[in-house]
């Protein structure tokens, strides 16, 4: 069965943390939602895992029972041993006997958290916490997997570790979300879901993603005109300049460029901010 939401808006207030949000998540599949501080993740998350009643659509999940849900933090606890933090989650999940004795140590060794069972979880590093974290979600092999930023701040060896992680609980058969803001991990995904202030700007594959970016784009040495600034951003040297009307004269300083995901994405939140009278991006 697939999982997922349907027209879901959350209101906090005055504020609409989501608006109109469709996500599918079938089994056996990872599924990234993509945006920056404040663009809704979070609460979309938290509306996935069960944890939070959005006030109009539809959220189809298991039995909580079913799912595995790592918060923002690691969700560990600091005064516990790294395996009395598995103990409880295993307590917590009804898992018991052999084969989850040997599913533990399975996700131990390969997380390279084999050989420090009896450290205090507060003694670890990040990278090392977020492992941890994300064994306790899926010990029990949940339908659904659900983890919030599970590679911020974390080295970029501990992020291969963790989405080894990922990727085996999908292999599994779990409907995986995974919630981040660097966009090599959104490609890593069967399909992404760009949110920006709780509304959806693109989704689906990340070549579509790509392939439906609107217009043309460029590449520059130089600075645009004051006149194009709005449309114009810096990215490592060079500049890059988006056209909306692809038939637009740039001059020769600009050259067309094929763009690629994160050109897609910025040209997704340019257009936005256009939309709503902002300015562009630096």
């Amino acid at each position: 069965m697939s999982w997922g939401v349907q027209g879901v808006e959350v209101h906090f207030g005055k504020v609409t943390a989501l608006r109109d949000v469709d996500l599918a998540l079938p089994p056996g599949e990872v599924r990234v939602v993509v945006g920056g501080d404040g663009a809704g993740k979070t609460t979309l998350l938290q509306v996935v895992a069960g944890s939070l009643r959005p006030q109009s659509g539809e959220a189809a999940k298991p039995p909580a029972a079913r799912i595995g849900y790592l918060p923002a933090s690691s969700g560990i606890y600091p005064d516990l041993t790294v395996g009395e933090n598995l103990d409880f989650a295993a307590a917590a999940y009804g898992v018991s006997g052999q084969p989850a004795r040997e599913r533990r140590r399975l996700l131990l060794t390969r997380a390279g958290l084999d050989g420090v069972e009896r450290r205090l979880g507060g003694e670890l590093s990040g990278g090392m916490r977020q492992k941890l974290g994300v064994i306790r979600a899926m010990l029990h092999r949940p339908e659904l997997l659900v983890l919030d930023e599970p590679t911020t701040g974390v080295d970029p060896i501990s992020r291969r570790g963790l989405w080894w992680l990922i990727a085996h609980a999908a292999a599994e058969g779990s409907a995986v979300l995974v919630a981040t803001t660097y966009l090599d991990e959104a490609e890593r995904a069967a399909e992404l879901l760009l949110l920006d202030r709780g509304r959806v700007l693109a989704s689906g594959r990340a070549d579509e993603v790509v392939r439906g970016m609107p217009g043309r784009l460029f590449a520059g040495d130089g600075a645009p005109a004051a006149e194009d600034a709005r449309r114009a951003w810096r990215r490592g040297r060079r500049w890059r300049l988006w056209c909306p009307d692809g038939d637009a004269d740039v001059g020769s300083a600009w050259q067309a460029a094929s763009p690629d995901l994160q050109d897609a994405v910025t040209v997704a939140l340019l257009q936005e901010g256009l939309d709503d009278g902002e300015g562009g991006v630096a």
